[in-house]
């Protein structure tokens, strides 16, 4: 099971952790594991190329498929760029859950600063 948490404060998503392998196939012929990874990377690439931000990989293990980051202190325009590519992910993992409710898991958790 993949289970995939986006962290939140407010409005704002704040992070993301990535964990496990879906079990919907074997090691590299699993597209839901595939599928989850590529919207990770895709995020954190693009929060980089498109937004001008760095995000804190706080944890990779591809072996335990495992990826999580946080979104550094921004500008407000920075933001404004990062949530739209952060909802993108969200919107992602929504559908992957939706098609496949067996082999992933979506929680989003509120953090109080």
């Amino acid at each position: 099971m993949i289970n995939a948490v986006l962290y939140r404060e407010g409005k704002n998503m704040t992070g993301c952790r990535l964990e496990g392998h879906s079990g919907w196939a074997n090691a590299g012929e699993d597209i839901v594991c595939a599928a989850a990874s590529i919207l990770g990377c895709t995020c954190v690439n693009a929060l980089e190329s498109v937004c001008g931000v760095i995000p804190e990989i706080t944890e990779y293990n591809e072996q335990k498929g495992v990826l999580a980051f946080e979104l550094p202190e921004m500008t407000e325009e920075e933001n404004s760029k990062a949530q739209i590519l952060m909802g993108a992910l969200r919107q992602g993992l929504d559908d992957l859950t939706a098609e496949y409710p067996q082999n992933v898991t979506l929680s989003i958790i509120e953090r109080r600063k």
